[in-house]
C-alpha cells in the first residue's frame, strides 16, 4: 500500500536512501513473523494492528513510520498463521482445497488492490479530499478494519472451544458426570491457563521448525517465493518510472499482469486442487494424504523463473503475469500441504514456514536496489530465476 507514495516519502521526511524507502515498504512484513492461536488472538491481533495503524498516520518522520509499521505488522501477522487453520477447522480435507485457494489469495492479492485504479469509484471517491498525501492510505485501511473487526467478533470459531462447549452440554442434558461417558467431557479439558498456553504458543512453531525437515525445506522454498513477490512489489514503479519514464499513474497500472496472474491461476487451482486430490485418493485406493496437494507445485517451479527471465530482459507484462502466477500455485498447494498434514498443530506449522518467508519478504526489497544498480533488470532476475531452479525444482 505504501511503495506508490515513495515519491511523496521522499519529499515529506527528506529521505534520499533507496534502502531506507525500501525498509518503509518491508518492515511491516517483518512483523509478520510470529502469531499462534486461532480466534481470540485473531481478534486481539486485529485490534493490535488497527491501533498502530493509525499511529501512522499521526507519524512525523521515518524512524517513527518505520518502528509504527513493524508493530502494526506484528498485529497483522495473525490472518496468515491462523487463517488457515480456521479452515481447517471448518471443512474435511475433500472440501478444503477450493476454501485455502480463495483465501490464500487475498493477502497476495492485497498488495495491488489498494491501489486507487483497481478499486475504481469507491476507493476515490472515499479519498479525494485527501489524494496528495501519503496519510490516507492509513486512513483508509483503518475504516476497512474497523468493519472487519466487527464482522470477526461475531463469526470468528475455534473447533477444541467448540468441541468442549457441545460436550459441558452433554454433560447438562445428560447427566454424564458420574456415567461410564465421562471421558466425553474430560477429553477437551487440558489445561488452558494463560502461562500454558502462552508457553506453548511460543515454542512449538520453533521447534517443529527444528526437528521437521520438510517444514524446512517447503519454508525454504515459501522464503524465496514471498521475497520475490515484495521484491517485486518495491521494483516495479523504477522499472517503468526509471527506465520507460512513465507517470507514477501509468506506472502502476502494471501492477494490474501480477494481480490478473494471481488471480486467474488462483481461481483455477481453486477448481482444481481437490479434484487433484479425489483423482489420486481412487488411484491409490486409500485415504487421502496430504502429498496428494502438491502436484501444482510442479508447474509453479517452471512458470517462476520463466517469468523472472520475461520480465527481467523485456518488462512484458506476459512475464509479470508468469510471476504472479507461480507465487500462487506454490503457495496454495504448500500451505495446503502443511495444513492437511499438521492438522490441529496446523496453526504453528504455517507460523514456523511464515517466520522464515517474513523474514524474506523484510530483506528481498532491501537488497534489490543493490543489486539491480550493480547488474541491471535482466541479469538480477536471471540469478533469482536459477535460484528458483536449484530450490523449486528439487522441493516437490
Amino acid at each position: 500500500m505504501i511503495a506508490p507514495a515513495n515519491d511523496q516519502l521522499s519529499r515529506e521526511f527528506n529521505i534520499h536512501n533507496s534502502v531506507m524507502l525500501a525498509m518503509i515498504t518491508s518492515v511491516f512484513v517483518l512483523g509478520f513473523g510470529k502469531s499462534t492461536g486461532r480466534a481470540r488472538v485473531l481478534q486481539l491481533s486485529n485490534l493490535f494492528f488497527l491501533a498502530w495503524n493509525i499511529g501512522c498516520a499521526f507519524t512525523q518522520n521515518e524512524k517513527q513510520l518505520i518502528a509504527f509499521r513493524f508493530m502494526s505488522g506484528l498485529g497483522g501477522s495473525a490472518p496468515l498463521s491462523i487463517g488457515r487453520g480456521v479452515i481447517q477447522d471448518i471443512y474435511n480435507r475433500e472440501q478444503r482445497g477450493e476454501a485455502i485457494a480463495i483465501y490464500s489469495l487475498a493477502p497476495l492479492l492485497g498488495p495491488e488492490s489498494s491501489w486507487r485504479w483497481v478499486v475504481g469509484v469507491i476507493r476515490s471517491a472515499i479519498l479525494l479530499p485527501c489524494r496528495k498525501s501519503f496519510y490516507h492510505q492509513f486512513w483508509s485501511s483503518s475504516i476497512l478494519d474497523v468493519a472487519i473487526q466487527l464482522f470477526g467478533l461475531v463469526f470468528l470459531p475455534f473447533a477444541p472451544v467448540l468441541l468442549k462447549h457441545k460436550a459441558e452440554k452433554m454433560v447438562k442434558q445428560m447427566d454424564l458426570k458420574n456415567g461410564p461417558y465421562k471421558r466425553v467431557v474430560t477429553i477437551y479439558q487440558r489445561d488452558r491457563s494463560w502461562k500454558t498456553v502462552m508457553k506453548t504458543a511460543l515454542y512449538r512453531p520453533f521447534l517443529m521448525f527444528a526437528v521437521e525437515p520438510i517444514i524446512q525445506l517447503l519454508g525454504l522454498y515459501m522464503a524465496f517465493v514471498y521475497g520475490l513477490m515484495y521484491l517485486f512489489l518495491t521494483t516495479i514503479p523504477s522499472i517503468f518510472k526509471d527506465v520507460y519514464h512513465e507517470h507514477t499513474g501509468i506506472a502502476g497500472l502494471n501492477y494490474i499482469a501480477l494481480g490478473i496472474g494471481l488471480t486467474c491461476t488462483s481461481q483455477i487451482n481453486a477448481q482444481l486442487m481437490d479434484k487433484i486430490y479425489f483423482y489420486l485418493k481412487n488411484k491409490n485406493s486409500g485415504p487421502g494424504q496430504p502429498e496428494f496437494r502438491l502436484p501444482p507445485v510442479v508447474p509453479a517451479t517452471i512458470l517462476l523463473p520463466c517469468g523472472l527471465l520475461i520480465a527481467g530482459w523485456t518488462a512484458h507484462f506476459k512475464g509479470i503475469a508468469l510471476v504472479g502466477a507461480g507465487i500462487v500455485l506454490s503457495s496454495q498447494s504448500i500451505q495446503m500441504y502443511i495444513v492437511d498434514a499438521f492438522v490441529l498443530y496446523s496453526a504453528s506449522a504455517l507460523a514456523a514456514v511464515n517466520c522464515l518467508r517474513a523474514l524474506a519478504g523484510f530483506g528481498f526489497p532491501l537488497l534489490a536496489p543493490i543489486m539491480y544498480k550493480k547488474l541491471g533488470f535482466g541479469k538480477g532476475d536471471t540469478i533469482l530465476a536459477i535460484v528458483g531452479i536449484t530450490i523449486g525444482c528439487p522441493a516437490p
